[in-house]
């Protein structure tokens, strides 16, 4: 699989077991090829999302710092980009991370998205094409 790019829910489903989507994303984190790519706004929302799981928290740290994830993306070099996702999704309304996801996207060809967020269905990059998601089934 070509690289993956992360957003917070599937990293807040792997830490917990509570979420109806935590088998479902430690099966696809299976077949993964690492380092899994994540930006700093992902990593915010994620941190706050497990801010009751201290342990959590701390694995998550631990996989940026053994590579298993890595920081793939720097806002300033995307700025305008990502303002302009920001402005084009505004009735969605998209956040901060998800428009820096769908830069990442972007500029790391051939890459696929991984979230439980269905407004990645309704997101384009380079304005008009389908992500590639890694996306659980509708159920």
């Amino acid at each position: 699989m070509a690289a993956v790019v992360v957003d917070a829910g599937p990293l807040v489903a792997l830490f917990d077991q509570s979420d109806r989507h935590h088998r479902w994303a430690e099966e696809r984190v299976e077949e993964m090829r690492f380092p899994l790519l994540v930006c700093e706004p992902v990593l915010t929302e994620a941190m706050y999302l497990l801010a009751g799981f201290w342990s959590a928290q701390e694995e998550l740290m631990s996989l940026i710092e053994d590579e298993v994830i890595a920081i793939g993306f720097q806002i300033d070099e995307h700025f305008s980009a990502v303002r302009q996702l920001l402005q084009k999704y505004r009735e969605v309304p998209m956040s901060l991370a998800d428009a820096c996801v769908v830069r990442m996207a972007e500029i790391h060809d051939g890459s696929a998205v991984f979230t439980l967020d269905s407004d990645f269905t309704v997101y384009r990059k380079n304005v008009r094409m389908p992500i590639d998601l890694i996306y659980p089934p509708f159920s």
